[in-house]
């Protein structure tokens, strides 16, 4: 299944959230067709959550358009941006979706991290 492109997701994803009542933005614009994206999740609290694309590596046919894991959960804001930083650094083409939930809720498919 040919994945969706990125600033299609993204835009759809930002234009859902704040449907809803919720505050989203694309922090960052990476690759149009291809950029990674990844998802801050600000909890209104002093705390920040970070999704970002799982490895595609046993996930099959049966895997949604975009599937994510959380990399960091209810930290402090500089974690975060941090470990966004770098990732800029080496993936300049990624995407950043700034989302404020006070709830967490996300509405993207989530995975255990791998052990």
């Amino acid at each position: 299944m040919q994945r969706l492109r990125s600033d299609i997701w993204c835009s759809a994803f930002v234009r859902r959230h704040n449907a809803l009542g919720s505050m989203c933005v694309v922090a960052r614009r990476g690759d149009p067709v291809a950029g990674q994206v990844w998802i801050e999740i600000d909890h209104l609290n002093g705390t920040v959550s970070l999704l970002v694309p799982a490895p595609d590596i046993g996930m099959g046919e049966a895997r949604d358009d975009r599937t994510f894991i959380v990399r960091h959960d209810r930290v402090d804001p500089p974690t975060v941006r941090e470990r966004i930083a770098r990732e800029v650094d080496f993936d300049p083409d990624v995407w950043v979706l700034a989302l404020e939930s006070r709830s967490g809720e996300h509405g993207v498919p989530v995975i255990d991290q791998p052990a």
